[in-house]
């Protein structure tokens, strides 16, 4: 099956080790987006995988793009539009201290991309599968409207939708709330992943979680699905990840999953001394299409994801560079890290 990916991909500009901002007088660049990460998962994984956005015509973005066919990801569908690449900015975060995220997206050409800028037909030709975040409509207003045509479109040809709700504060910056558009975006969707901040500020729909806590109660996250299955009948299956925040480097991390009849758990990795978390969520949902497509039971699905996103905490960078063989490993309880000769 090709799965197609939708959103923006940026610069990425981090500080060197685990310094502040302009400690040393260096930014690391690389390239991530939560649905190009997405779209590198899938490739790593042996799927056919094709990433759509909007680039600017210019050296840097001509190299984003050749990172990702190394990958082996389908960048046919690319577009090249007016405007620029978007950027952000990342320091990184250890023991109390958190990471932190500048982003610099303002007239970047996915941000400008409107309705009607992509043709449908050609973007959607072979494709069993669309994956969207929440991030894409909260860059700006065109871009809203251009990620509501999309998975109409994507409906109106019977292709299975899967989003990651992903909210981010930093960006619902044009005068609407980030439930206003998501609720909307939530009806065409049939798969839905997010964490438990994502459900209360992109949906509106709450239960009795403490998000800053540390400590998560597994019971209520079921309650909490419940009731976003029952917001939302076309909706096949939520799963909802379930970070514990000791610290920036030592996190507990685990998932659920409800389908509307059985509630699934996932075993819960204790990871420790974490290189890089940006793109957890987004190598979780990257495993979690791999695994629904691959494996027979939702468990071993659910299992696979976040095993999946277990290891990408230890590789820098956003794209998780791991391919089954080393997921799979890690499902059959191999965590310990011995050197393999």
């Amino acid at each position: 099956m090709k799965v197609l990916t939708f959103g923006e991909i940026m610069l990425r500009l981090k500080a060197p080790g685990m310094e502040r901002f302009f400690q040393s007088p260096v930014l690391e660049a690389t390239f991530g987006g939560g649905e190009a990460n997405v779209a590198v998962s899938l490739a790593n994984y042996g799927m056919d995988a094709a990433y759509l956005t909007v680039l600017p015509s210019n050296p840097i973005a001509d190299e984003c793009v050749r990172e990702l066919r190394r990958f082996g990801v389908d960048t046919t569908r690319i577009l090249r539009g007016p405007g620029r690449m978007g950027i952000y900015y990342l320091e990184p975060g250890a023991n109390q201290l958190p990471s932190k995220v500048v982003y610099d997206r303002e007239y970047s050409s996915a941000a400008l991309a409107k309705p009607g800028d992509i043709d449908w037909d050609k973007a959607f030709e072979g494709v069993g599968w669309f994956h969207i975040t929440g991030i894409t409509p909260a860059i700006s207003e065109s871009a809203k409207d251009l990620s509501l045509e999309s998975v109409r479109e994507a409906k109106k040809r019977g292709i299975t939708v899967s989003c990651d709700l992903n909210y981010r504060k930093n960006l619902w910056k044009y005068g609407v709330r980030a439930a206003e558009v998501m609720r909307e975006i939530a009806e065409y969707v049939d798969i839905a992943i997010a964490n438990e901040e994502d459900v209360q500020k992109s949906l509106e729909i709450t239960a009795d979680v403490n998000v800053e806590s540390g400590e998560l109660d597994r019971s209520k996250y079921k309650a909490l699905g419940d009731k976003v299955l029952a917001a939302y009948p076309n909706m096949k299956m939520i799963a909802i990840t379930l970070r514990e925040s000791k610290s920036a480097d030592w996190n507990g991390w685990a998932a659920c999953l409800n389908d509307g009849e059985n509630f699934f758990e996932s075993r819960r990795y204790d990871i420790r001394d974490i290189v890089d978390r940006v793109g957890g969520g987004d190598s979780f949902a990257g495993g979690l299409i791999y695994g629904l497509n691959k494996y027979e039971s939702k468990q071993q699905a659910l299992e696979f994801a976040v095993a999946a996103s277990c290891l990408k905490h230890s590789i820098l960078g956003d794209f998780n560079r791991v391919g089954v063989s080393d997921v799979e490993k890690l499902m059959g309880g191999d965590g310990t890290g011995r050197v393999q000769r």
